[in-house]
């Protein structure tokens, strides 16, 4: 890797973690978005896989699954 420092790169990264926009990142760190969404899935693809368990034994049903198993298809009118 050439050009900008890895401890930039890893602020752009944390700065997007933390809620930053790319544009406004950019303009911190004066670079341009394209660079930091670079610096960003560079980031994202270094992470190691979520981990995934052998067996599943519970599950949690979300309340959309409700609502729509209950919704009125008919005029309430």
């Amino acid at each position: 890797q050439q050009g900008y420092s890895e401890s930039m790169r890893k602020r752009a990264a944390e700065m997007y973690v933390d809620g930053g926009n790319l544009r406004r990142i950019a303009r911190h760190l004066k670079v341009a978005p394209r660079t930091v969404a670079l610096w960003v899935t560079d980031a994202a693809e270094a992470l190691p896989s979520a981990p995934m368990p052998e067996e599943v034994t519970q599950a949690e049903m979300d309340e959309l699954f409700t609502f729509i198993g209950d919704k009125k298809t008919e005029s309430t009118f």
